[in-house]
C-alpha cells in the first residue's frame, strides 16, 4: 500500500506519522522545511507524540516537492491543504485545493483522491462532477491542536463521505494504522459528511461562546463562575466538559467553520448560529473592558498562542483583545518565547520572564500555567480548570 498525502500542516503531518505505521507513505509539501523534519525527525509544530513516534517507531515516510513522480504508482492521496475563510465570498478559498485535484485526476485518475481539508457544503460532488471523477472521498478530522496525533490514533469517529465500496476499504484501510480499535464510523454521502463536519465544530463554538456569556454575566454580577458552571454542568444532559471560559473561541477551525456554516443557512432560520461571531467578538470586547479597569499602567500579556500545548497564533481570541486595548491606549508588554520579533502588535516583546513579570503591573493570561505559580496577585485570567 502506498500513500501520497499533500500538504503537511496539523491535518497532513499527522495522517503522515499515523500511517506510515502501516504503509508506504510520501508526504508532498512545498516547504523545505518538511523534509528538515522528516530527515531529522523533528515535529514541524507543537505535539509531543509525533515527536516521540518520529524517533522511536520504525516510521515508513519519506518527504518530496514532486507530486508528479508520486502520484503514478499510489493507491491512495491524501489532500491536506489550507482552506481559508474569504470574508469577501462568505466560503472557503478552495482554489488551491481544486488545482491539486485537478493536476491528481490528470496524473492518475483511477486514484482515490482523500479530501481531509475542511471544504463547503457540497464541495466534494462538484469535484467530481467537474473533472469527471468518482474516486474523490470526503474524510473530514476532529483534531485537538497540540494532541493532533493522540486524536489521531484515538479518534472520537471516522466518517467517511463517498461510495459505500469506497468508504468500506478506505474505514479498514484506516483502521489498522489506530491504537482504538472499537471506533465509531459513519459512512455518509460526501455532503453528508461535509455537513458533519462544519456542524461539529459550530456546536463547539456554540458551547464555547455559551459557558463565556456565563462568566460575563458572573463578572458583571461579582459572583463565583466555576460554583455556576458546576452547578449547570452536573446535569448529565449538559454534561461536565469542555466548559471552561476563556476570552474567546479561535484558532484554524471553530472561526472559519462558524463563518461558513452561517453564510450556507438563512439568517431567519438561523438566528442562533448568525450570532455566534457577534458573540465571540462581544466576549473579547468585555474583556478588553474589564482589564481596562484595572487602570494598570502597564498590561503584560502572558503567551500569544491559543492554548497550552499549542505553537498557533492564528486567530488567538488574546489577538483581539491586545487590539481593543491598544486603542484605548493601554501600555502593554508581551512575552512569548515561541517569537523572536522585538515588537508584536504594536508592542514590545520581552525575552525574560523575571524581566516580563517586574514590568508588569497586571499579567494578562488566557491561558494558565506553571510559570504563573506565585504571581496571582497579578494575574488577570478566566481560566478556571487550566484545560482547553
Amino acid at each position: 500500500m502506498k500513500i501520497v498525502i499533500v500538504g503537511a500542516g496539523y491535518v497532513g503531518f499527522s495522517t503522515a506519522v499515523l500511517l506510515s505505521t502501516c504503509y508506504e507513505v510520501v508526504v508532498v509539501d512545498i516547504d523545505s522545511k518538511i523534509e528538515e523534519c522528516v530527515r531529522n525527525k523533528v515535529s514541524p509544530f507543537e505535539d509531543p507524540l509525533i515527536s516521540e513516534y518520529l524517533n522511536e517507531k520504525d516510521l515508513k515516510l519519506r518527504y518530496s516537492d514532486d507530486l508528479a513522480s508520486a502520484v503514478p504508482s499510489a493507491d491512495y492521496c491524501f489532500l491536506a491543504l489550507p482552506t481559508n475563510f474569504d470574508e469577501t465570498t462568505g466560503f472557503f478559498d478552495t482554489n488551491l485545493l481544486d488545482r491539486y485535484i485537478e493536476e491528481i485526476t490528470a496524473i492518475n485518475p483511477e486514484l482515490v483522491i482523500v479530501i481531509k481539508s475542511t471544504v463547503p457544503f457540497g464541495f466534494t460532488e462538484t469535484m467530481k462532477t467537474k473533472y469527471d471523477n468518482e474516486n474523490i472521498v470526503f474524510v473530514p478530522e476532529f483534531l485537538r491542536e497540540g494532541r493532533a496525533l493522540e486524536d489521531s490514533l484515538n479518534p472520537s469517529r471516522i466518517v467517511i463521505g463517498g461510495n459505500p465500496i469506497q468508504a468500506s476499504y478506505l474505514c479498514d484501510m484506516l483502521g489498522k494504522a489506530l491504537e482504538r480499535k472499537n471506533f465509531e464510523t459513519v459512512q455518509s454521502s460526501a455532503s453528508e459528511a461535509e455537513a458533519i463536519k462544519l456542524f461539529s465544530n459550530t456546536f463547539l463554538a456554540t458551547r464555547v461562546s455559551f459557558f463565556n456569556e456565563l462568566d460575563s454575566f458572573a463578572i458583571k454580577n461579582n459572583l463565583a463562575a466555576e460554583k455556576i458552571i458546576r452547578g449547570v454542568c452536573l446535569d448529565h444532559r449538559i454534561g461536565d466538559f469542555y466548559n471552561n471560559p476563556s476570552f474567546g473561541f479561535g484558532g484554524y477551525c471553530l472561526p472559519k467553520d462558524t463563518k461558513q456554516t452561517a453564510a450556507l443557512l438563512e439568517p431567519a432560520a438561523s438566528p442562533l448560529i448568525q450570532s455566534l461571531t457577534a458573540s465571540n467578538f462581544a466576549r473579547k470586547e468585555y474583556i478588553a473592558r474589564d482589564i481596562l479597569s484595572a487602570q494598570a499602567k502597564t498590561v503584560g500579556i502572558y503567551r500569544l498562542i491559543m492554548k497550552a500545548g499549542s505553537d498557533n497564533f492564528r486567530e488567538t481570541a488574546i489577538s483581539d483583545v491586545i487590539g481593543l486595548l491598544r486603542e484605548s491606549g493601554q501600555h502593554m508588554l508581551i512575552y512569548e518565547p515561541l517569537i523572536t520579533e522585538k515588537s508584536f502588535f504594536g508592542a514590545p516583546v520581552v525575552s525574560s520572564f523575571d524581566d516580563f513579570v517586574k514590568a508588569s503591573d497586571l499579567i494578562v493570561a488566557n491561558r494558565l500555567d506553571g510559570m504563573l505559580e506565585g504571581f496571582e496577585k497579578k494575574v488577570y485570567s478566566r481560566d478556571i480548570y487550566s484545560v482547553d
